[in-house]
């Protein structure tokens, strides 16, 4: 199978769609108001969820082509403060924000000089393929949590 064949299969899971749901396709599910809750007890909200996915994905795409990457501290850089976003407007921006990170992403890895073998700008240990990956994989589990989570909160059958 020729490397553009490998990288396109790539984008589609990457986008989702293909063994998990899109986030496209739940993430207006849910209404402002009900992204900080957390429906029987679970420990995180539909909001801390996918800015967790967000955060991950940036980091992931900066760890693997910014020539001035800066490791994050995990936790506790990965979650957010609160269990909701301050305003809508903020909602907004961080959804635009995780759409245009996957799109960049997306940009480079359709790049034809990108060898999906060789290591990523900030390590000789991990490959660009590991990254995707990773992004892919983070993306599928916290997906289907947020899933779980609307179905708890009736809004998805």
């Amino acid at each position: 199978m020729s490397d553009s064949v490998n990288k396109e299969q790539l984008i589609k899971h990457l986008q989702g769609g293909e063994a998990f749901m899109a986030l496209e396709d739940l993430i207006d599910k849910i209404s402002f108001e009900k992204l900080g809750e957390k429906p029987q007890n679970l420990p995180y909200s539909f909001y801390e969820l996918f800015y967790h996915i967000v955060f991950a994905q940036k980091d992931i795409l900066e760890y693997s082509i910014s020539e001035n990457y800066k490791s994050s501290e995990w936790p506790d850089d990965y979650w957010p403060k609160e269990s909701t976003p301050d305003t809508e407007e903020d909602w907004k921006k961080l959804k635009k924000d995780y759409f245009e990170d996957r799109e960049r992403f997306k940009n480079f890895i359709l790049d034809t000089d990108i060898d999906l073998n060789l290591p990523v700008k900030n390590s000789d240990n991990h490959s660009l393929l590991r990254e995707i990956m990773l992004v892919i994989e983070h993306t599928a589990y916290h997906t289907g949590q947020m899933l779980i989570i609307l179905r708890l909160l009736g809004l998805y059958k």
